[in-house]
């Protein structure tokens, strides 16, 4: 309550909000925590390949 409207915050996961409820639970206060982070919040999902998979991925094919 504190940091509402007084600065940015960032989250990042691999979850969508559906998932959610796994992680924290309970359904109602799940729901609860995203609304309150997705009022006003800009939601950018990311589908493109993982940096560091392709990393991971052309190191091996370089040693081997």
């Amino acid at each position: 309550a504190e940091r509402h409207e007084r600065g940015s915050v960032i989250i990042t996961t691999n979850l969508g909000f559906a998932d959610w409820t796994q992680v924290f639970g309970d359904p109602v206060m799940t729901a609860a925590l995203l609304d309150r982070l997705t009022h006003k919040a800009r939601i950018i999902n990311c589908n493109w390949d993982s940096f560091r998979l392709k990393q991971s991925l052309n190191e091996k094919s370089k040693r081997g």
